[in-house]
């Protein structure tokens, strides 16, 4: 088992890889149709469970532009999966290529400590933590357009624009009272 590292592999002409990291795999299959419908750039889709990836189809792997880690509020065991598979990516994937996406954050029964928590993780690495709906074709549809804007950036298909320059406008933020019980 090998760290993924972001440069070693040179990229392709009109073409973006995104890798999708979500343990129940609930969102993933939806987001990565919703992803592939993109015209104006052939986007390619990897999907995993968790990380580190095999070794064995190591040399066929393309270059991946950006991982998206995929987390279930509703879940733990989600959480969990995501904060164990950073560890297998190399560090030039914090500079811009890394995002978390929440889904169900909405909900009533997950605990306010939950997203606090994902906030703090986000928030050390300075990585974007895009919320998403999950349960309408629509939901689904916006989320993908935000991870297109942003894979196009990673992948250099837009001019003047860099995977850190975004990284930096885009990071989650943590305020100084995030300690306090309450977001209301």
């Amino acid at each position: 088992m090998s760290s993924l590292k972001p440069f070693s592999k040179l990229p392709a002409l009109n073409s973006a890889n995104i890798l999708l990291v979500e343990f129940e795999e609930q969102f993933q299959l939806s987001l990565a149709d919703a992803l592939v419908e993109e015209t104006a750039v052939t986007v390619n889709v990897r999907l995993a469970k968790s990380l580190p990836l095999p070794k064995e189809n190591e040399e066929s792997r393309p270059r991946i532009d950006l991982v998206v880690f995929i987390i279930n509020m509703t879940s733990e065991l989600s959480f969990q999966s995501a904060e164990a598979s950073l560890k297998h990516l190399d560090p030039g994937f914090f500079l811009g290529k890394v995002c978390f996406m929440v889904t169900n954050a909405r909900n009533a029964s997950v605990p306010t400590e939950r997203l606090d928590s994902v906030r703090k993780l986000a928030a050390s690495l300075h990585c974007p933590v895009l919320f998403a709906e999950d349960q309408t074709p629509a939901g689904v549809t916006n989320a993908a357009e935000r991870l297109l804007t942003i894979l196009k950036v990673t992948a250099g298909h837009v001019p003047m624009a860099t995977a850190l320059y975004l990284s930096n406008l885009t990071r989650c933020t943590v305020p100084p009272d995030i300690d306090q019980p309450s977001f209301d």
